[in-house]
């Protein structure tokens, strides 16, 4: 027989069905028993009378919440049911698990439990609506990024994790040793996206992880990130690169809101983006401008924002444009890796772009000569040398290209107004945590 699930029960209405599901809620009453089962897909009630149903009436008066059950039984329509008015009348029930009586975590109420404490019991945690909703979502969202890109003819590709070197001036890396010598976990598959311009592949995108060995606590940040990077070629100017992202990611919400919209809104109290508005975008030296004349607010780094800056960025987009995105553009070099192009004012041909208070991506037009490559890299006391494989790629033709990344769990976190990525993310991983 094929295992039904509980979003499917309503094709099986009078019918003697075979059930798999968690034990959610026991209502033990004088008469009657009424147990709520659970799987991935929803919920339904079971109800047992006591008068003639002694072995049933006993098994579930010694059964734990959160143990599993095979029922067998017969469903039926049921408009008093609040539950999508059905049940089941069991004739059978076999427990294929069962669970501790006490749990370590508040199911039930995520606030009741510390944060720390529902990580470190995070199987349990997973269990509760939100999550379950929250990384369907994700699911549907990664689908349909990753069908954009087949429907506008990408390649898919699958970058080294191991790497000679890092891939992004100014980050740490996690160092392993490599047969004898020193390798590190990767952080971007920034280089292998340019060396696939520079193979003739027009279009790439990779989902993949990333690993960033930064000391940091933050509510956004985490050292295991699974990333989503695309890279282009034959562009005219970045401008090309934050259209694409732009409809790239309107098509993704679209597709997740369409399914899941109005779930979202009952369970997270949150309506996802309007994708129908043009993001804005402002050059660096406006945006600054702008903190300085809307909100009196003038940070302290001079060639990059602050946490509190890109809040109020993204209060003015908002309120000026009715826009949950804003584009930054033309980043001090400074602030930015050698690779990115330098405009005539010596500015980078960059992006960041900002979403509710927290910068999402950056992307760039790349710098594909060679000779002014090796210039930046000289300007930023880089030693050559040590990139030479890298230099190689642009030695014997590369079109004009440039790319972005962005994190899925920040976007997640993001687009459901959730205050920590570690409630975005399957599996956390920080500078403290390493299990489970």
């Amino acid at each position: 027989m094929n295992k039904i699930y509980i979003k499917d029960l309503k094709k099986y209405l009078g019918q003697e069905i075979v059930l798999q599901a968690f034990v959610d809620n026991i209502r033990n009453l004088q008469y009657v028993q009424f147990v709520i089962l659970r799987d991935g897909t929803g919920k339904v009630q079971m109800t047992i009378e006591k008068e003639g149903n002694d072995s049933l009436a006993e098994l579930i008066d010694n059964l734990t919440l959160e143990s599993t059950v095979k029922i067998t039984g017969t469903l039926m329509d049921n408009p008093k049911v609040k539950l999508n008015g059905m049940e089941i009348i069991p004739s059978k029930i076999e427990v294929t698990s069962v669970s501790l009586s006490e749990l370590p975590i508040d199911k039930k109420i995520s606030d009741n439990t510390l944060r720390e404490t529902r990580l470190d019991w995070r199987f349990i945690d997973l269990r509760r609506d939100e999550n379950n909703l929250l990384f369907k979502c994700e699911t549907l969202l990664e689908h349909a990024l990753r069908e954009y890109c087949i429907n506008h003819d990408f390649m898919e590709i699958h970058s080294p994790k191991i790497a000679a070197g890092a891939a992004e001036s100014g980050a740490e890396v996690f160092k392993l040793d490599y047969f004898g010598e020193t390798a590190c976990l990767s952080q971007s598959p920034q280089f292998y996206k340019q060396m696939a311009m520079a193979s003739g592949f027009d279009k790439v995108f990779e989902i993949g992880p990333a690993f960033r060995a930064e000391n940091s606590h933050t509510s956004y940040h985490a050292t295991e990130i699974n990333m989503a990077d695309i890279e282009i070629s034959w562009i005219d100017s970045v401008n090309d690169v934050m259209d694409m992202e732009e409809e790239w990611l309107k098509y993704a919400i679209g597709k997740v809101n369409d399914k899941y919209g109005d779930k979202i809104k009952e369970t997270f109290k949150v309506e996802l983006v309007d994708t129908n508005i043009t993001f804005p975008r402002i050059t660096f030296v406006e945006a600054k401008r702008i903190l300085k004349n809307e909100y009196n607010f003038v940070g302290e780094r001079t060639e990059d924002f602050e946490r509190q800056e890109e809040k109020l960025l993204c209060d003015y987009a908002k309120k000026k444009y009715n826009c949950d995105f804003i584009f930054v553009t033309k980043y001090p070099f400074s602030a930015r890796p050698f690779y990115h192009m330098l405009d005539k004012d010596g500015l980078t041909n960059s992006y960041d772009l900002l979403f509710r208070g927290v910068e999402i991506t950056t992307g760039a037009q790349r710098e594909h000569r060679v000779d002014i490559l090796k210039q930046q890299m000289i300007e930023k006391e880089i030693d050559s040398d040590s990139l030479a494989f890298y230099l190689d790629f642009f030695r014997y033709g590369c079109p004009p290209h440039g790319g972005f990344a962005i994190g899925i769990a920040r976007l997640m976190m993001q687009l459901f107004n959730i205050d920590n990525i570690r409630e975005a993310t399957f599996i956390y991983r920080g500078p403290t945590r390493l299990k489970p």
